[in-house]
């Protein structure tokens, strides 16, 4: 699962630590379907 994840991320041009960090540190506050949408690697915004 994790190896997925992480290679998605690189499909989608995210560095897979940054992305991995973002969601496990937004996926706790995700209260609806969209802000767990908004955690699908072709729609984060990475800093």
């Amino acid at each position: 699962m994790f190896y997925s994840i992480i290679e998605t991320a690189k499909a989608n041009e995210l560095e897979p630590y940054a992305y991995l960090k973002t969601i496990f540190t937004n996926l706790p506050e995700a209260e609806s379907l969209e802000d767990i949408k908004g955690l699908l690697p072709w729609s984060v915004e990475l800093l």
